[in-house]
């Protein structure tokens, strides 16, 4: 079984209004079967789009939902106070009923890290002390108690991104699942080897750290609203077939979760997601 999500809106919104639909876009993803759906952000513009907050837009989606899972991919951790991020992650996770998923990782934009105050240099350092100090306080540890902890016991989970040996080993000694982007089968692979190599001195049987990605796909019939900035799920003139076969490649490789970025125009974003839930969804239903 491979859980497939979506974002709520499409790749890099142009304006404010292109968001203003996440709801509802959140609410049609449950009904049809999708397993989660995801928020990354960016705390100021940038070249990428409109980007609302991560937290925020998922705190919503939680009151406007019921079942679906609600995952950060990503969230730029070394952006945060530590605590204040533990709270917010705790209290999503507390109000949603144990959905929340927090996909974590350094971050790349230097002007981003400037703008908000936070030094660029050292991030990955930082973050993992982050991860060591969250994963205490979700268990009720530390000096500091949280105001709210969070309903699933130990915490969220806790998915890393990052392709560095660095990532790895944090995703390994931090995760409960490393997570990708762009990957096929043969990518997935690599990466499951590189961690088999890297988890010595981690504690950690690599065996054990769930691999999740997130993909890029224009269904048939689309045009693309932005340039692909990856590889394409299905290649370059996807079919049914082809991204079946994509897909069932990967979760045979070992990968758990596929989020779905749609690279099609708002108004197109209902009649992907629909594509999606009739040609895909059904092969890789759950038990």
């Amino acid at each position: 079984m491979l859980r497939i999500g979506v974002a709520p809106h499409r790749l890099w919104p142009a304006r404010e209004e292109e968001v203003d639909g996440v709801l509802a876009t959140a609410r049609t993803a449950e009904e049809l079967g999708f397993d989660h759906v995801f928020a990354s952000g960016h705390a100021v513009a940038g070249d990428s789009g409109v980007t609302p907050d991560p937290l925020v837009t998922l705190a919503a989606v939680a009151g406007a939902t019921e079942r679906i899972g609600l995952v950060t991919s990503i969230l730029v951790l070394p952006l945060y106070n530590t605590i204040v991020l533990a709270h917010q992650a705790a209290t999503l996770d507390r109000l949603s009923g144990g959905r929340f998923t927090l996909g974590v990782g350094t971050g790349w934009d230097a002007s981003e890290f400037a703008a908000v105050g936070v030094p660029f240099a050292g991030r990955g350092r930082r973050m993992d002390e982050q991860l060591g100090t969250v994963r205490k306080l979700w268990r009720g540890e530390g000096e500091a108690r949280l105001g709210v902890l969070p309903r699933t016991e130990g915490g969220p989970q806790v998915w890393v991104g990052g392709g560095s040996d660095a990532a790895l080993r944090r995703a390994l000694r931090y995760g409960d699942a490393w997570h990708g982007a762009g990957l096929d089968a043969a990518g997935l692979t690599a990466v499951r080897e590189r961690l088999d190599g890297l988890a010595e001195g981690t504690g950690r049987d690599p065996g054990t750290l769930a691999l999740t990605t997130g993909a890029f796909l224009v269904p048939p019939g689309f045009a693309p609203s932005v340039p692909v900035p990856g590889r394409p799920l299905g290649g370059a003139d996807p079919s049914a077939e082809s991204v079946r076969d994509e897909l069932g490649a990967l979760a045979e490789a070992g990968l758990a979760a596929c989020s779905l970025w749609l690279l099609v125009s708002t108004d197109e974003l209902p009649d992907a997601l629909g594509w999606v839930a009739d040609e895909i969804l059904p092969h890789f239903a759950k038990d």
